[in-house]
């Protein structure tokens, strides 16, 4: 479900759309969303001051913390 809501949310986001994707692997502190656009859309999808990263992980934690459940979101260049 969290995997799905990040990728629903960048693509609202990006210019293109079809290059978003996102992976689910483990990671030393549990599960991790990893994050990958289109070279000319990194920029969208961070943000300024990357106060657009921050709010998709806020999301993605509140989301989570319903399951009792903690993610993390790498956004991959």
């Amino acid at each position: 479900m969290e995997k799905d809501l990040i990728e629903f949310i960048a693509k609202s986001l990006v210019d293109d759309p079809a290059s978003v994707s996102v992976t689910e692997s483990e990671g030393e502190r549990g599960p991790v969303l990893r994050l990958s656009v289109a070279q000319d859309d990194i920029g969208k999808v961070i943000g300024k001051y990357g106060r657009i990263a921050k709010a998709l992980r806020t999301v993605l934690s509140a989301s989570a913390s319903k399951e009792g459940r903690h993610y993390s979101l790498e956004i991959l260049d």
